[in-house]
């Protein structure tokens, strides 16, 4: 499935330069970043935006 909303890759980005070591390839724990990290009110949101961070790292892990 694929992210649309500009909002979401652009805070995603910006969490994933700030706090790299924040986040990992499981979506559970980046779920609890993204909470800990950010003022995101929203479940959906904040379940976008770990999915978005999640996808990233996964991509990293495996061209790595």
């Amino acid at each position: 499935m694929a992210i649309k909303p500009k909002y979401i890759k652009q805070l995603g980005k910006v969490l994933l330069e700030q706090y790299p070591e924040s986040f990992n390839t499981d979506f559970e724990t980046n779920k609890d970043s993204v909470t800990a990290l950010t003022t995101v009110e929203s479940k959906g949101v904040r379940n976008r935006i770990a999915g978005y961070v999640t996808q990233k790292k996964s991509q990293a892990a495996a061209s790595a």
